[in-house]
């Protein structure tokens, strides 16, 4: 009788268990802000990653009506998957993009963009991954569209490219450009 009893409640508290986890797998973990800002920094500074200089974001946009700002790392395997996208962009639609590298080595950031190619007119180095919070990411890879003269975010892409998303930025581009 007691074997019993200890049986019963086992499998009741091992039932209790297992429906608390299953009603966990339910909810959702992606926690996003309900307003993204539309203005961004571009004051901020950092060094090049095929120079020693110290730029300002601002430095590197300045001259361009409308640039890429996409944040990536060569540790991002949703990052290698893009890079094709960004390629496009660059010698396809002559779009000033720029690079954020976020919380990798020089090393392996040149050995990446040797590898794949680099679609960057200039890297900005993030070792620690700062900078790329101070500008509103929440990891790798992302992407902003933004519109250079007044600062202004036009989108932001959490997550890698596609082609969705590239079919979007191309009809931004065409339109900002008119």
């Amino acid at each position: 009788m007691v074997k019993n009893f200890k049986l019963i409640i086992f499998i009741i508290l091992g039932l209790f268990i297992f429906f608390v986890l299953l009603n966990a797998l339910k909810n959702n973990n992606n926690y996003l802000p309900d307003k993204i800002s539309q203005d961004i920094e571009t004051s901020f500074t950092a060094r090049l990653l095929y120079k020693n200089d110290v730029v300002s974001l601002q430095e590197l946009i300045q001259n361009n009506d409308l640039s890429i700002i996409n944040i990536w790392a060569s540790w991002c395997l949703p990052c290698r998957d893009e890079h094709v996208y960004l390629l496009n962009l660059k010698l396809n639609h002559n779009v000033n993009v720029i690079g954020i590298n976020y919380k990798d080595t020089k090393a392996n950031a040149k050995k990446f963009l040797e590898e794949f190619g680099n679609p960057y007119s200039q890297i900005l180095l993030d070792p620690d991954g700062t900078k790329s919070i101070e500008l509103g990411a929440y990891g790798v890879p992302e992407t902003f569209l933004l519109n250079t003269k007044s600062r202004k975010i036009i989108k932001k892409y959490i997550g890698p490219l596609d082609n969705v998303k590239f079919d979007e930025i191309l009809k931004i581009i065409k339109n900002e450009k008119i």
